[in-house]
Order: C-alpha cells, then structure tokens, then sequence
C-alpha cells in the first residue's frame, strides 16, 4: 500500500492572502505585529521614519519597507492606499506639565498619533470598502481611556484616537470593515524605556524606583506588558472570525482600567 502525502498551509496561516500595513513596524509593538502577522501568512509592509530598520525588518520577513515620517501630514493627503489590514501603531512621547509643554512637541505628538491615523484610514478605506474587507487596528493606549499627570499631549491625542476608531468602525460596517482600538498599560519598548529619567525628575525619585512606583502602580498585575502579548491580541483582531468586532477599546493593562 502507498502511502498518499498531503501538504497544506501550516496551522497559523490563518491570514495567508492578506496584505497588513504596520506604522512604526520596525521596532517595539510594532516590530512584534509585523513578526506575528507575517506568521499567520500576511504578506507586511513595514512603515518607519528610520529607513535601514524598516528595510532590514521587511527583508527578514519577506515584506516591502515604506520609509515615511508620518509626522509630515500633508505628504500623507493625496495617499491612496491597498491594504487589507492597517495598523496604526507610530507613537511618541513627551512629559511635561502642560504649562511648561512646548507648544511644537504638542502638535507633533498630534500630528503623528491622530492626524496621520485618520489620513492612512482615509487612504485605505476605498479599497477596503471595494473589496467589502478590512481590519483597521489603532494601538491606543489605557492613556486612551484615563490620564495621567505631565502627558497632556498623548493622553488628549490617544482619547481623540478612540474617538476616531468609533466612528470608523460605525462607517466601515456595511463595508466590511472593522476598526477596534488595542489599549496596553506600559509596555517593555524603548518608548516606555525613555520616560523613566524624565518621570523620575518630575517627580523627585531614582529611577529605578519609577517602573513600580510610577508605571506600575494602579495595575494590578504588577509588570510591564511584552510586546509579544499586544501583537497576539492585534493578530486576531486581524482575523476573519473577528468580524463582529468592531469599535472596541481591548485592554491590556494588568486591571489598571478596573480601578
């Protein structure tokens, strides 16, 4: 007797044929989605202002690099875009009293994580809507659903971005499309890394002490949050049998929100 051989997709290619867009997709949460997208069988396409990144991650996972400064917002109005999933993740961050924060890094903060956001959906959302598919996922943030002293740009940039994603997600029904926002408490990424001196002179501790002192002290799971665990919540938000999901705010934050 012969044996018969079969082959097929291998159990995770639950997005093979889907193409996924990830801003900031070289590094920290974003470098982690396009590692996980790419896994599921998503061919990615990494956008970063830092061009030798984006070209060496892409080329690691078979995907295109789009080198971009998203923060140039009126570069970004005549996009027109295909993707089957977009990821708005590019992010910054700056702490400082409001009466000392400088009016630039404001608007840059806003241009970047809420203007740029709203310019890529409207860049995808023809072809999202022609296809009748679409999976839009903004990385929020538990700072897009309470505040926290001295960050006045991202938490007002990360609550106009929820706003923005309901509205999506109420247009892009009858389309097909969805859009759900992802909001972690602070994550172990470069960004989070490069708060701790400034919050620990802003508040007069060492800065060994801000992680559990500052970051961690309303969750109630007392660690940072792996870029890993966001991008695995973000992949099946990217799936079909996510499609009754839709303008949603999915915590992440150790039962920081609960309180």
């Amino acid at each position: 007797m012969t044996e018969t051989k079969t082959t097929s997709a291998p159990a995770e290619a639950t997005l093979a044929g889907r193409t996924a867009l990830i801003t900031g997709g070289a590094s920290g949460i974003g470098l982690a989605c396009a590692k996980k997208l790419s896994a599921q069988g998503a061919t990615v396409t990494v956008a970063d202002l830092n061009a030798q990144l984006a070209n060496e991650v892409a080329q690691s996972l078979g995907g295109k690099a789009w080198a971009v400064d998203l923060s140039d917002t009126k570069a970004l109005e005549e996009l027109s875009l295909d993707t089957d999933i977009l990821i708005n993740n590019a992010g910054v961050q700056r702490v400082a009293p409001i009466h000392e924060f400088d009016p630039e890094a404001w608007r840059l903060i806003h241009r970047l994580m809420l203007e740029s956001p709203f310019l890529l959906i409207r860049a995808v959302l023809p072809g999202m809507y022609q296809r009748g598919y679409g999976r839009i996922i903004n990385l929020s943030s538990v700072h897009g659903l309470r505040a926290s002293p001295f960050k006045s740009a991202y938490v007002s940039a990360k609550h106009g971005l929820e706003g923005l994603s309901k509205v999506t997600a109420l247009e892009g029904a009858e389309h097909g499309v969805t859009s759900n926002c992802v909001n972690p408490g602070y994550v172990r990424t470069a960004l989070v890394e490069k708060q701790i001196a400034d919050q620990a002179k802003l508040h007069g501790i060492a800065p060994a002490e801000v992680v559990e002192k500052i970051m961690l002290t309303e969750a109630a799971v007392k660690r940072l949050v792996e870029p890993e665990e966001v991008a695995s919540l973000v992949a099946w938000l990217a799936q079909d049998e996510a499609g009754m999901v839709t303008g949603a705010s999915y915590t992440m934050d150790g039962g920081w929100s609960a309180r």
